[in-house]
């Protein structure tokens, strides 16, 4: 089994000198200016106020390990997909434990509280409006605000 490897390598040396060329292009095209405001932090057009040191809630972080945990299985669903034929049976039964195992995960976040956003003060309002048959009850959620609004304007707290 031979190989001929010299298109792949010259494809490569292509792409690397593609991208030198363009940062020497840009580094002597481009502009030399250096105002006040060139080494300032500038993030969406916004400037950035008070320190940078701040404390982000928990469920931002499960949100993002979420995401990469689904986006990952998107990617192995693909990649299965494409070779469904060659992969067979077997395949699919590994996809099906694949797909279970993640399933199960999901389950247990959701049951353990991970993917709830709510305060407490908001899950004790919700619980409240409920009625019966878990249906919101928007008279006593009226009540409720109500009621928050009267210990807020007095000073109390729920």
């Amino acid at each position: 089994m031979n190989i001929d490897l010299f298109p792949l390598v010259l494809y490569g040396g292509i792409v690397v000198a593609a991208i030198v060329g363009l940062l020497i292009a840009s580094a002597l095209l481009g502009q030399k200016r250096n105002d006040h405001a060139t080494h300032d932090v500038y993030e969406s057009g916004v400037v950035p106020t008070g320190s940078p040191n701040i404390k982000i809630n928990v469920p931002f972080y499960l949100t993002a390990i979420l995401f990469i945990i689904f986006d990952l299985e998107a990617v192995f669903l693909f990649a299965w997909a494409i070779s469904i034929r060659e992969a067979g049976w077997v395949g699919f039964i590994e996809v099906f434990i694949f797909i279970s195992i993640l399933i199960a995960g999901l389950i247990y976040l959701w049951r353990s509280g991970a993917l709830e956003w709510r305060t407490a003060r908001q899950q004790h309002d919700l619980h409240s409006m409920k009625g019966d048959g878990g249906v919101v009850n928007i008279r006593n959620g009226r009540k409720i605000i109500e009621e928050a609004k009267a210990d807020h304007g007095h000073g109390g707290h729920h």
